[in-house]
């Protein structure tokens, strides 16, 4: 009787271990989340896109908006959030630096464009020996205008000034081009007196400029100012968070962003090695 009470009970404690280790082995696998930082638009909206899709995968995705660009990285740093989605590579490499937050890049998304526009001239090719050229004159926009210019093989910038470049820290300039500097905002009233004027992408759509079909030039995937996923250091290898950067870099999100944003946002998607790259020539 007590030999057959024995059985019974290991029986049943067998059958108790077993059913904690499926319950376990189920509710990790359930666990599986990710709470990703964005600002509102259109990173949210990107984002959203794919939380099915991840879903599907066994990843619940988190999305927590924030109104500021300083709490995203903070939030980041201290592991409230496992990602986040809301600045350029430069404001990354000056912050990340500046805060000591221990970030990384996970891979590029996409850009909100600069542009070269012209009434006269119908490529970057046509553009005469000294040509005036309309740039934006506050530091940030100035200095992004003319990497623009450089990565179009119109002038070099002398190295070390990256971003903050202005007209005086030109090195080369084979055409002689002639810079005229307005406030950005104005730009897009005036530039169809000049020979070409390089344009943010949030005023040439308030004017109806379309950067992808209206423009001589744009800014690519090779530009600094492409938004970014941020991880904590040491996480980019995550399997999680590579799948999150893969469902980002789709043909579905690509799709998305040209037929949503109609130029006012492109996709951009751009590796973890090239945007290191780009963020090591920002960091302070």
């Amino acid at each position: 009787m007590k030999q057959t009470k024995r059985i019974l009970i290991l029986a049943l404690t067998l059958v108790l271990t077993a059913g904690l280790l499926v319950s376990g082995c189920s509710k990790k696998k359930e666990d599986s989340k990710l709470v990703i930082g964005v600002s509102p638009a259109p990173h949210a909206d990107i984002v959203a896109l794919v939380v099915d899709d991840l879903k599907a995968e066994g990843i619940t995705v988190e999305i927590r908006e924030f109104s500021d660009y300083v709490t995203p990285n903070i939030s980041l740093s201290d592991k409230d959030i496992d990602a986040n989605y809301f600045q350029h590579i430069p404001y990354f490499a000056v912050e990340n630096e500046a805060g000591k937050f221990g970030l990384e890049i996970l891979g590029g998304i996409h850009i909100e464009p600069m542009a070269l526009f012209s009434t006269k001239h119908a490529s970057v090719a046509d553009l005469p020996d000294g040509a005036e050229i309309m740039i934006p004159n506050d530091t940030t926009n100035e200095g992004r205008a003319l990497l623009l210019l450089q990565q179009l093989g119109l002038i070099t910038i002398k190295e070390g000034v990256a971003g903050s470049a202005t007209p005086k820290d030109i090195a080369d300039n084979p055409k002689n081009l002639k810079f005229t500097e307005l406030e950005a905002a104005l730009i897009p009233e005036a530039y169809a007196d000049a020979d070409a004027a390089v344009i943010n992408g949030n005023y040439a759509i308030e004017h109806d400029l379309n950067p992808v079909s209206d423009s001589i030039a744009i800014e690519d995937s090779s530009s600094p100012y492409v938004n970014v996923i941020a991880v904590k250091e040491g996480d980019a290898k995550r399997e999680d968070l590579q799948k999150l950067l893969k469902a980002l870099q789709s043909d579905k999100v690509k799709t998305y962003l040209e037929e949503k944003y109609n130029g006012a946002v492109v996709p951009a998607f751009q590796s973890k090695e090239v945007a290191d790259k780009l963020a090591e020539e920002y960091t302070p």
